[in-house]
């Protein structure tokens, strides 16, 4: 993957920045934590500008975003719901934990998209409730970027700064992530450990 990558952003230049963060946040085993350190570099040798590289990293993860949020936005919580009430108890999902996620993104939907583009896989999923809940288009962008802003500038400016060791990057976020991830699916099975021990009881 790594040589994809590589051969994607020196090609295409801010192009294949762009086309990659789109498609790391349609599908994210493509992990931004290798994309964009390695358009740091790419501008540090002159082939971009880091700028550039910043902002086309930016807009292909708040464009990637918004095609999951506008999908879940059309369908609608209450499209949903009777799938929920019907197929939710395999995957520990009721109707009682749709409304509070929506009342929790409602109530902190800033926070939570703002923090949730620098999560792996949260980064993606989270568009998908914000959708569903109809969380108002001019929140969900304006935090989506400025989150992905944010988290795209750190990458890229670590490839930058750290030029043909970029990779130390990955090292040290690459862990980290693989924590997050770990907690994430651990509580996703003790939440559906719980809600079928509930169902038999």
């Amino acid at each position: 993957m790594i040589e994809w990558i590589t051969r994607m952003v020196g090609e295409a230049g801010p192009v294949g920045v762009f086309f990659l963060m789109f498609l790391e946040n349609l599908f994210p085993p493509i992990p931004s934590e290798l994309i964009m350190p390695l358009a740091g570099f790419a501008a540090a040798e002159g082939q971009m500008g880091l700028v550039t590289a910043i902002l086309a990293g930016t807009a292909g993860s708040v464009v990637g975003n918004g095609v999951w949020y506008e999908i879940a936005r059309a369908i609608g919580s209450r499209r949903i719901r009777p799938l929920v009430a019907r197929y939710g108890r395999w995957f520990g999902v009721s109707a009682e934990d749709m409304d509070k996620a929506e009342a929790t993104l409602r109530r902190h939907g800033p926070v939570a998209l703002f923090f949730g583009r620098m999560l792996p896989a949260i980064r993606t999923l989270i568009s998908i409730p914000a959708g569903l809940a109809h969380i108002g288009r001019a929140v969900f962008y304006l935090w989506t970027v400025v989150g992905s802003l944010l988290w795209v500038t750190l990458l890229a400016g670590a490839g930058y700064l750290l030029r043909d060791q970029y990779r130390k990057v990955e090292a040290f976020i690459e862990p980290i992530s693989y924590v997050v991830v770990a907690g994430v699916v651990g509580a996703y099975l003790w939440h559906l450990w719980r809600t079928r021990r509930a169902a038999r009881g």
